[in-house]
């Protein structure tokens, strides 16, 4: 089974309903159903909490919160973790974590909004809507 990241900012785009969101739910559900293995890195869930407290009420970000950690296997971001992804070719140092919990774990693609800054990365980065495309062609075999 392909194992697969999925970066913050679609699990943003789900949680806010914003553009991208069809993709996002998508992209999401295809680890539901269990066609994907997926993962967050564990940062992720504490700056989620952080960003969801500016639109939603406690109680809401937490009944998400559990969501999320329900449906995704999370990642530890160890020292060694860090302390490698101070060395990636990805400038932005929490993308680069993100690369380095997807190396360190076998993991086949990135899914994310933010495909530049993944541009250097030693794992595949997908959009939302390229990762569906992915998903309909594994599907299909």
């Amino acid at each position: 089974m392909k194992r697969v990241i999925i970066d913050i900012n679609v699990i943003m785009d789900l949680a806010l309903e914003r553009n991208g969101f069809k993709a996002a739910e998508k992209a999401i559900d295809s680890c539901v159903r269990g066609k994907f293995k997926g993962y967050v890195c564990s940062h992720e869930i504490t700056t989620l909490a952080y960003l969801l407290q500016r639109h939603f009420q406690t109680k809401r970000v937490k009944y998400f919160l559990r969501e999320i950690l329900d449906i995704f296997e999370v990642l530890p971001a160890t020292g060694e973790t860090l302390k490698s992804a101070l060395d990636s070719k990805i400038k932005d140092y929490e993308d680069a974590v993100i690369e380095v919990s997807a190396l360190e774990n076998k993991v086949d693609y990135i899914v994310t909004r933010n495909l530049k800054d993944f541009k250097n990365s030693r794992v595949e980065a997908l959009s939302p809507e390229e990762f569906i495309l992915t998903d309909a062609i594994i599907e299909t075999k």
